[in-house]
């Protein structure tokens, strides 16, 4: 592997780490000291997207989540040959950061697992499949806009995120990203229902990915961020 993407694959590892260290560690640390409120669990999962985009764009692109490599390089916007390492890179961190919560809390709320309430299953994929499908376009957006003067457009998924923590984590936990969803419930062991997010997360993600094509693009900017964009 080279130097360059062994670099990108790191920042990628770390930056998830942070993201499911963050947002599953809100969720566990209410479970055990006491209720937060929803409004306080979107706020902190804004904060668990912000702050590695923050400081691993301009590394990675941040992409901290498979189904967004996966639309970027569907769509075109990066070369497929770093997607398998990138993904690599954030399933590595997103274990990492849930066994940090586990080593911090115990094992407590399944470790902020995603599982589908009420038992509304359906209901639960369309939510999923409808959030994820946002998410991408968002970054879409910062993909295609390049970040410029315009840099709020950084704040694009982690608001999308912390919109979908608070409208439908009642009803699915709000995964959106599979490493996000599978790293702990593998260190927890709950897989009930898990094939909801395996198959409606993705299905979002390509959804976008098949109907937005870039008007313009620079492959080695691994993504969203850039700092302009070619005409």
């Amino acid at each position: 592997m080279r130097v360059s993407v062994l670099r990108r694959v790191g920042a990628e590892a770390a930056g998830t780490s942070l993201l499911v260290g963050i947002g599953t560690g809100a969720i566990v640390g209410s479970a055990r000291w006491g209720a937060v409120p929803l409004w306080g669990l979107a706020i902190a999962w804004f904060l668990a997207v912000l702050t590695p985009i923050l400081l691993f764009i301009r590394t990675s692109g941040a992409h901290l989540n498979p189904v967004v490599t996966l639309a970027l390089a569907v769509s075109g916007r990066i070369d497929w040959e770093e997607a398998p390492w990138y993904v690599l890179g954030q399933f590595a961190g997103a274990f990492l950061g849930s066994a940090c919560v586990l080593a911090v809390f115990g094992a407590v709320a399944h470790l902020g697992a995603t599982v589908p309430t009420h038992g509304n299953l359906p209901r639960a994929f369309l939510a999923e499949l409808a959030f994820t499908a946002g998410l991408v376009a968002s970054v879409f957006v910062l993909s295609d806009r390049g970040e410029g003067r315009w840099r709020w457009r950084l704040v694009l998924p982690p608001t999308v995120v912390a919109l979908a923590t608070y409208l439908i984590g009642p009803w699915t936990g709000s995964s959106l990203n599979p490493a996000r969803t599978i790293a702990p419930a593998i260190l927890s062991g709950t897989y009930s229902d898990l094939w909801v997010y395996l198959t409606a997360v993705p299905l979002g993600a390509l959804l976008v990915a098949s109907f937005w094509r870039p008007r313009s693009v620079d492959r080695l900017d691994r993504g969203p961020g850039r700092e302009s964009v070619a005409t």
